[in-house]
């Protein structure tokens, strides 16, 4: 990997501290849209199974609460954010760490998802970071929006370092370990994927189309 993603030399100097800052800056802060939160879950995960010669990190049982709730933690920050300052959060022009086209991405799925959005973002790098800041700014249901969040945060942040801790076990994932966290990526769009072929396959709307 590149230095600058080697998440295994991160895990190996910040521990459970720094991936829990990871996720938390990834899911709340606009900035953290670059990080690698599928990646660092599963190895997270790897690396609490104790893989010899590797660092390790607590027990499974620790990391997966911590994670997950870092995650809801960071998209409460986020959804906050966006409620507290309104459409001015958008309202800038691009930059390196920020894109207006990442904007209407988010916008996008947001408008063909609605509340489901909150749980299948999760699984959509760089959207995922957006999505809670859409909902403040939209004013959406703070209840509404904070059970969607929990339901998120313990499916995606417990559903893959849990993934990567039974993996860790196997012999083929231990000795291919960075091609296993670039294809739990891939994986963990399948949800995604699944719900979008299911809403191409739904009759339209025979009342809109009336209008």
């Amino acid at each position: 990997m590149l230095a600058l993603f080697n998440i295994e030399q991160w895990l190996d100097k910040g521990g459970l501290a720094l991936a829990s800052l990871i996720i938390f800056a990834e899911t709340g802060l606009l900035v953290g849209f670059f990080l690698p939160g599928d990646s660092l879950l599963f190895l997270a995960g790897f690396l609490a199974s104790g893989p010899k010669g590797l660092p390790h990190l607590p027990s499974i049982w620790l990391v997966v609460p911590v994670l997950a709730i870092a995650a809801f933690v960071g998209n409460q920050v986020g959804y906050l954010i966006g409620r507290r300052f309104g459409p001015s959060v958008f309202d800038r022009p691009d930059s390196r760490w920020f894109s207006q086209r990442n904007v209407t991405r988010t916008h996008e799925f947001f408008e063909l998802y609605g509340t489901k959005a909150l749980v299948l973002a999760r699984f959509v790098p760089i959207v995922r970071t957006f999505v809670p800041v859409m909902a403040g700014v939209g004013k959406m249901d703070a209840r509404t929006f904070m059970g969607a969040n929990a339901i998120g945060a313990v499916i995606w942040a417990g559903g893959v370092t849990t993934l990567g801790y039974f993996l860790g076990q196997v012999d083929v994932i231990k000795n291919n370990i960075e091609l296993a966290a670039v294809a739990i990526v891939a994986v963990s769009l399948i949800p995604v994927g699944i719900e979008f072929v299911r809403h191409r396959r739904e009759p339209p709307d025979e009342t809109a189309s009336a209008d």
